[in-house]
């Protein structure tokens, strides 16, 4: 990420030299909490897509080629809570209604909500509950990770998870949460910036491919409101988030110029 402000200020400044000014008005927008949901951010970066011609967002590349990412999956988070029923483990098992035990069925049964053919997976990233050991757990819940591929699927699945029934009837259930980030879908605007970008980069002298991934940014939120975003102008590099991070120092000159070349033709 450091590696795309970089690009974003040196291709400005070209820009600046080369031409004198700008060719156009520039918007530089640096979220600090993308990471996190973008909560805080995300109205401000709506409002100014809004205004808007393009959306060129430097995140890094996809793979060690340096693939633009023309499709995102969006992304959900859910919450599910169970309330049980507490009672001594040893002296009184079979009064006690174990929030643990009906939290594993139902993670079992939102596992199916996972459909790879149709790019929708459901991740249990996190779960807890109970107290001690000898106590039937009255309290336990689980949050999951949602992804999909398009806004379609997002009503479906939130059905799917505010429909279900606990196994044990004494047992009580909560779901919270939804779809935080939509998808940034192959559209028509994503496909012209991307051949845009493809040409330009072939004047340049190299091959320039697309990607759809799994991640989001906030380029989700600009392409659902129907603004041209061309994601993935970063880094060329790998090991995101990982021990091994990493990028190509020498990619970084092609791309910025790729960069400034599309403020001018945009």
């Amino acid at each position: 990420m450091k590696s795309g402000i970089a690009q974003m200020i040196f291709a400005i400044e070209a820009l600046q030299r080369v031409r004198g000014k700008l060719p156009r008005p520039v918007t530089v927008m640096l979220v600090t909490d993308e990471e996190v949901g973008s909560e805080s951010s995300r109205p401000l970066t709506e409002s100014i897509a809004k205004k808007c011609a393009a959306v060129l967002v430097v995140e890094p590349a996809f793979g060690l080629n340096g693939a633009l990412k023309t499709a995102r999956k969006g992304v959900g988070d859910y919450t599910l809570k169970v309330n049980g029923r507490a009672a001594h483990a040893g002296l009184d098992f079979e009064n006690g209604a174990s929030a643990i035990l009906e939290l594993s069925k139902q993670v079992a049964e939102i596992s199916k909500f996972t459909d790879l053919k149709k790019g929708i997976t459901v991740n249990p990233g996190v779960i807890r509950g109970g107290t001690r050991t000898n106590v039937v757990a009255d309290e336990a819940e689980a949050e999951f990770d949602l992804r999909i591929t398009s806004t379609s699927q997002a009503k479906a699945v939130d059905k799917k998870f505010h429909s279900l029934k606990p196994f044990d009837r004494r047992c009580k259930l909560e779901v919270s949460g939804g779809i935080n980030r939509p998808p940034l879908e192959r559209s028509d605007k994503v496909v012209g910036l991307f051949r845009k970008a493809q040409t330009i980069a072939c004047e340049i002298g190299w091959h320039l491919d697309e990607a759809a991934v799994g991640g989001g940014s906030d380029g989700n939120f600009t392409a659902g409101l129907g603004i041209p975003t061309l994601d993935g102008l970063g880094a060329v590099g790998e090991g995101a988030h990982a021990r091994n991070e990493s990028v190509l120092i020498s990619e970084l000159v092609r791309r910025t110029a790729l960069l400034a070349r599309l403020v001018e033709e945009v």
